[in-house]
């Protein structure tokens, strides 16, 4: 897994390896409004995350995701601990990921 400092970085280098697609968060899915591509938790695949918290101001704290899943690589960008509320049972438990992280 490739090592970043930064939001900006970490997409710039996922987006160089092919990561292209800009994925929204959504209570069941995530989705990509311009390509029109919806994957639910079941059809894709978390393939590397990176944390990153702002020691400053916590407004800087986000997790970004690389998703491969249907023949399509993606990225998701979250603020750091996400609200369950409102959000399906399997796509709280698909973002809660445990392998160790690099930050």
């Amino acid at each position: 897994m490739e090592t970043y400092d930064t939001v900006t970085e970490a997409v710039k280098g996922l987006k160089l390896r092919g990561f292209n697609i800009d994925f929204n968060l959504e209570p069941d899915r995530v989705y990509c409004p311009q390509a029109d591509i919806a994957l639910k938790p079941a059809e894709f695949e978390i393939t590397e995350f990176y944390r990153f918290e702002g020691e400053s101001d916590p407004a800087d704290e986000a997790v970004v995701y690389a998703i491969e899943g249907r023949g399509h690589k993606g990225l998701l960008v979250t603020g750091f601990g996400i609200s369950a509320e409102g959000m399906a049972e399997e796509m709280v438990e698909k973002l809660s990921v445990r392998p160790q992280a690099r930050t």
